[in-house]
């Protein structure tokens, strides 16, 4: 268990280490450094070879070995739907980030505040205060990430109004009223990005016969996705492996029939918004036609997504300047001042 220090020794370990705040996520991880601000922003992947159980890269070196492996060494992510799938990986992989950004200020151990997503269970949460005490933090609090999401773009969580904020990250989509330093409404389900990408290598290998892989399947999502008609429809040569002969070709793709596939994941998730507004109070329904439904996370940027919602909903929607950041910087702003935002955050034992 992490140890509670002294107020004196606090203070000295203070000199010596450099707290953080993680948004352990499933496609990235952020870290926020004290004083410093993002300091790392990794991918979430992790090398692994099979026989001697080593680990061969983590981030972004692991990453360009995605479905590139030669017999014998693994590419995974560890974590999974925004909760960890495979313990001893990320924890090597925390342990690989946390030493980056702490260099050579590794006297005492850091205190870590992580983002959690709202409908994470209790032995999930366990398994992320283990992950990351084994890392080596000295102190752990957990924040939820629609609250660090909030604060992250900006939103008055501790007025007496209501806040709709809807992160949308890699494995899970979180949807959230906040008001008074707290979650009065929320919903977490897990469909998001990776699912989008899933859509995507279904709808290329069902219609053109073609096998294509994870990277190639966001690269498309990116480049030509989109959740609601553009009026300019874009086209993309796609290169994978032939369903049928087993021989490489390139297919053409347009941006319109792509949408086509990305229909049921983004269904599903302005369902869920749809839900989240049907159960919020009265009172914070009201302040939010007034202030509008704020999106962050990756899955945020998918073009057209924004007027889709706005168009099911009758709300104004805005899309986060840093969308990829604003989990992080929220949990960097209680980091900052942890005794002022204690309301927010809660420590594991």
């Amino acid at each position: 268990m992490p140890v509670q220090l002294p107020g004196f020794l606090r203070s000295l370990a203070e000199r010596f280490t450099n707290d953080v705040a993680i948004d352990l996520g499933t496609s990235s991880t952020l870290i926020y450094v004290k004083g410093k601000g993002i300091e790392l922003r990794e991918p979430s992947i992790v090398a692994l070879d099979e026989g001697t159980h080593e680990v061969v890269a983590v981030g972004t070196e692991a990453k360009r070995m995605l479905g590139r492996t030669p017999t014998g060494i693994r590419a995974v992510r560890p974590m999974k739907d925004g909760v960890i799938a495979d313990f001893g990986m990320v924890e090597t992989m925390l342990k690989t980030y946390i030493g980056m950004v702490q260099k050579k200020r590794m006297f005492v151990r850091p205190r870590v505040i992580v983002c959690v997503p709202s409908g994470i269970t209790e032995v999930e949460k366990r398994a992320v205060r283990d992950s990351i005490e084994a890392s080596g933090a000295r102190e752990i609090y957990l924040v939820s990430e629609p609250i660090a999401a909030a604060i992250g773009v900006g939103l008055p969580v501790e007025a007496p109004t209501g806040n709709m904020i809807i992160d949308i990250g890699g494995g899970t989509t979180e949807i959230a009223v906040v008001a008074l330093s707290g979650v009065v409404n929320a919903a977490s389900i897990r469909i998001a990005g990776d699912e989008m990408d899933e859509a995507v290598t279904n709808y290329v290998k069902k219609n053109y016969n073609l096998i294509i892989g994870e990277q190639t399947a966001e690269n498309i999502k990116i480049n030509i996705g989109s959740a609601y008609a553009t009026g300019k429809e874009e086209q993309m040569d796609v290169k994978g492996r032939d369903l049928v002969s087993g021989i490489p070709k390139t297919v053409k793709i347009t941006s319109t029939k792509l949408r086509e596939s990305l229909e049921e994941p983004i269904s599903l998730i302005v369902d869920a918004i749809r839900l989240a507004l049907e159960k919020t109070p009265p009172e914070l329904a009201a302040d939010i036609v007034d202030r509008g439904i704020y999106m962050c996370g990756g899955g945020s940027l998918l073009r057209g997504l924004d007027q889709l919602v706005k168009e099911e909903t009758s709300l104004p929607v805005y899309v986060a300047e840093n969308a990829l950041e604003s989990v992080v910087r929220g949990a960097g702003r209680i980091l900052e001042n942890i005794q002022l935002n204690d309301k927010l955050v809660y420590r594991t034992k």
